[in-house]
């Protein structure tokens, strides 16, 4: 059986991360949910550690400064102890009810080589300028990479936690992961997710 574990890193997001948690709690996915606090200088740590008590399954993990996205999620992964980890965002953007959807796509896939489901957000919520830098930045690295995955941004991935370990660290590899993938020799499909808009905090 494969266990599962929620990767999330989280700088300044104490205003989203609680009903971030508590949404992944209420899909009824049974897994581990692991929250990187990378450095915040708000209260981001202590409503975690206030989330403790009631949610068993929640493991938190700070850093301390803040490191960057790439590192939070490599320490995520690490600390993880699940065979089959789904990354997402802190800010709540990624719906976590997309979660369960993609575990299943890689779990029961006939394709013994796939090793990534990537979240593709075809309707983004975002400011026009936002989506528009995407659009270019993901144009661009599909031109050069030949990963064939539209939405490399997107923070919601479920992919093999050996797959993952496997790859070279640097920073900015969270935006290259299915590249990486490729170039290890798996497989990485893309599925439609869907996309919130940011509620609160501002974006890193």
């Amino acid at each position: 059986m494969n266990t599962i574990s929620v990767v999330i890193p989280a700088h300044n997001e104490a205003d989203n991360i609680g009903n971030l948690v508590q949404e992944i709690v209420a899909t009824g996915l049974e897994c581990e949910i692991v929250v990187v606090d990378d450095g915040s200088t708000d209260d981001t740590h202590a409503r975690l550690l206030a989330l403790k008590s009631s949610i068993p399954s929640l493991k938190v993990v700070q850093h301390d400064r803040a490191y960057g996205q790439s590192a939070a999620v490599a320490t995520g992964i690490r600390q993880a102890s699940g065979a089959i980890i789904a990354t997402m965002d802190g800010d709540g953007q990624n719906n976590p009810a997309d979660v369960p959807k993609m575990v299943e796509a890689i779990l029961k896939s006939d394709n013994p080589n796939l090793k990534m489901v990537a979240g593709y957000r075809k309707k983004r919520d975002d400011p026009p300028w936002r989506i528009i830098s995407s659009k270019l930045a993901n144009a661009y690295r599909r031109f050069f990479l030949r990963d064939e995955t539209p939405d490399t941004g997107c923070g919601l991935k479920v992919f093999y936690r050996s797959a993952f370990l496997e790859l070279p660290f640097f920073d900015h590899m969270h935006r290259f992961l299915p590249a990486l993938v490729k170039m290890k020799g798996g497989d990485v499909i893309s599925v439609e997710v869907h996309h919130r808009p940011r509620t609160a905090g501002v974006s890193k």
